[in-house]
């Protein structure tokens, strides 16, 4: 491996091994830690939905037209150490949220800026990405076997987790700055509030199978944002061992579907794909629903492995999606809109919707969980219903065609 290839690989590494380490448990460390109920959990998890949206002016406004993508990606993560820190050693949610949010703001444009200092670096970034960028998924593995490993979750003491991830940060800040330089593309005075969110890609939904595709990607988050918001909690109040651990099972199954995704796209066709993937956040659910640690504990686990399938049979399927039908012409302002609709509109109102749910639910012994789990597959499935009547199939073509 080229120097360069190894700086990128750990770049990505350390990237999501941040982001995998505090977000997955954080639902359990605010409940075990300051009792926080479910609407005070959708608050702390649209966080990442409100960086999602303010993303777009950080990277457009500034890193692309004043600062090379290293500097300012280093800059964000020791700023960003200094947060993650700050929020373990919180007292209470009051103390806890203002940090989180903030640190939010800056962490989600840092997803575009090693995206940028990747491919700067690429020929051919369809052949040489996948592999850089599957170290992220390593990470993000990792740091949930780590929690598992130690135990953090059954000992409550999760604020270890903020402090390991502030580590991980403060070095990926300081090693920013020895990545390949990547200087501005765009010019001083290039400004436009419409290009830099994509709304100059808004003319793709005159496309009526853009249309519906684009609609069902919003609704469909809506479901979506209960799993990040709840499943780690779920699986400790089920009694779960290790449940952090057991999730890094859907990170695995994504790194192998990905692999499937272009062989099942050339044969079935895009339409088929994305039901595939819609289909697999209701079973997932169901399976949540009815599932126990007990006999039934393979569905919890099946459950987790679909992962691979949901995200990405209809997100990534759908990043594809989105490219071929922009074409030149709105190739980064389309990938632009869909982000900020689906991780920003469509989960900032599933992380309200599931925080709203789970305190109808909750009971004695914690929560009715079967109830929970049953709202977003009936939606799920909705969604799907209409998808599935309304799109008409479209056939793609690969770049390797």
């Amino acid at each position: 491996m080229s120097k360069i290839k190894f700086q990128l690989s750990l770049m990505m590494f350390l990237e999501f091994f941040i982001w995998g380490g505090w977000f997955v448990t954080m639902g359990t460390f605010l409940s075990q830690s300051f009792n926080a109920s479910g609407s005070q959990l959708a608050i702390a998890y649209e966080t990442q939905s409100i960086g999602a949206i303010i993303a777009p002016f950080i990277i457009g406004l500034i890193a692309d037209r004043y600062f090379s993508a290293q500097k300012i990606l280093g800059f964000l993560h020791l700023f960003g150490a200094i947060l993650l820190y700050k929020a373990g050693s919180s007292i209470d949610f009051l103390s806890f949220y203002p940090y989180i949010l903030i640190y939010m703001i800056l962490y989600m444009p840092t997803l575009a800026l090693v995206n940028s200092v990747a491919f700067r670096q690429m020929n051919d970034p369809s052949k040489e990405f996948p592999p850089i960028r599957v170290f992220g998924t390593v990470g993000w593995i990792l740091a949930g076997l780590i929690i598992g490993y130690f135990g953090w979750e059954s000992k409550e003491v999760l604020t270890y987790t903020f402090y390991l991830t502030a580590s991980a940060s403060a070095f990926l800040g300081i090693f920013s700055f020895t990545l390949p330089n990547t200087p501005p593309t765009a010019e001083k005075g290039d400004f436009s509030i419409k290009k830099i969110l994509g709304l100059d890609a808004l003319s793709l939904l005159k496309d009526t199978k853009y249309l519906i595709f684009f609609i069902s990607s919003i609704l469909i988050c809506i479901p979506l944002a209960f799993y990040y918001q709840h499943a780690n909690q779920f699986l400790n109040e089920v009694g779960m061992p290790k449940a952090a651990a057991v999730m890094t099972l859907g990170q695995i199954s994504e790194a192998l579907f990905i692999l499937l995704l272009p062989i099942f796209l050339k044969r079935y066709g895009i339409k088929t794909t994305l039901i595939v993937g819609m289909l697999a956040w209701v079973i997932r659910y169901i399976l949540f629903a009815y599932g126990d640690v007990g006999v039934n504990a393979w569905m919890l686990i099946f459950g987790v492995i679909l992962h691979g399938i949901c995200y990405d049979f209809f997100f990534v399927s759908g990043q594809i999606y989105t490219d071929y039908k922009a074409g030149d012409q709105f190739k980064s302002s389309a990938q632009g809109l869909i982000t900020l609709a689906t991780y920003g509109l469509g989960m900032l109102v599933g992380f309200r919707l599931a925080g709203y749910i789970t305190d109808q639910f909750t009971n004695n012994t914690g929560h009715d969980w079967t109830q929970i789990w049953i709202l977003p597959s009936s939606f799920a499935l909705i969604v799907l219903i209409f998808f599935v009547l309304t799109f008409k199939n479209e056939k793609i073509k690969l770049k390797d065609e």
